[in-house]
């Protein structure tokens, strides 16, 4: 048995959908019920309910699970939650578990859920169980949040100066994770995950302008400007303040090499940003929801 945690995320819903397609049994650990309509109606997955940051409510779901997939939100307590979850696996004789975690993880990193993700993974490491770490860089789909300023203004509006960035498409990571869950030889490993090339914003502006058919700019924003706008708009103040630690990461280039990892895994090359923004052109001129 396959656990996919995260299940009702974009990436435990993709993963699931693979499998799913693929005929493989799984099941998809859920904290709230109500939100598993979705991934509940597809064939060969099991939804269980259960809360990582609650341990005692994890045995059921872990009861004769072989792999599991460790996926939760960006929250403060990531570090702890995800903890829970690897003592909880060890105990129930879970024999392999997959990380998502960050593409520069690590203990003394000035961005906070970088040193939560090193935390998470020496933990797993030192576990006794098999692990596997996926490392991705910056998922595409991030660029949904810019939407309202690129219909209401023709900008894309982010504080990353020219610096570039190798984003892979969540379902490539999906792909790859559905891979290493149901493969063999992926015990130990560590796998760096980008799409096939590095781009400045200005390059992605000129992308997403070519998909739409609308002329989109890049503005770089003052780092402490788009916090506040972030704040304004409503994000956490602990969000904010990460995002504006990741963006400083990114401005020194820490996102911008291209591995190779994704294209060996997946046998072909990786999503191309082109590929992306052609896909969901309706979703950047505002007339589909994302």
């Amino acid at each position: 048995m396959i656990l996919i945690t995260g299940a009702t995320g974009q990436h435990g819903r993709e993963i699931l959908r693979l499998l799913s397609a693929r005929g493989i049994a799984a099941r998809a650990l859920v904290r709230d019920p109500a939100k598993a309509g979705t991934i509940a109606a597809l064939p060969q997955v099991e939804v269980v309910h259960g809360d990582m940051a609650r341990p005692d409510t994890l045995a059921k779901a872990l009861r004769g699970v072989d792999r599991a997939i460790l996926i939760s939100s960006a929250t403060p307590d990531m570090l702890e939650v995800q903890s829970n979850f690897i003592d909880s696996a060890r105990s129930a004789s879970v024999r392999h578990v997959v990380k998502l975690s960050g593409i520069v993880p690590g203990l003394d990193s000035p961005f906070r859920f970088a040193r939560m993700h090193g935390e998470i993974e020496k933990r797993l490491e030192s576990s006794g169980m098999a692990f596997t770490h996926l490392r991705p860089g910056e998922f595409m789909s991030v660029y949904f949040r810019q939407v309202p300023a690129i219909v209401n203004k023709g900008a894309l509006m982010l504080p990353m100066e020219n610096a570039r960035i190798a984003s892979i498409d969540v379902g490539d990571i999906a792909e790859i994770a559905a891979l290493v869950l149901t493969g063999a030889g992926h015990e130990g490993k560590i796998y760096r995950l980008t799409g096939p090339e590095a781009l400045t914003m200005t390059e992605v502006a000129a992308k997403l302008s070519a998909a739409t058919g609308k002329p989109i700019r890049y503005v770089n924003v003052p780092p402490e400007d788009a916090r506040q706008a972030q704040l304004a708009a409503g994000m956490p103040p602990f969000l904010a303040d990460a995002l504006f630690e990741l963006f400083a990461e990114r401005r020194k280039g820490g996102e911008a090499k291209v591995w190779p990892d994704s294209e060996l895994l997946l046998g072909r090359r990786p999503t191309s940003f082109d590929e992306f923004a052609g896909h969901h052109a309706a979703v950047f001129r505002g007339e589909t929801p994302n």
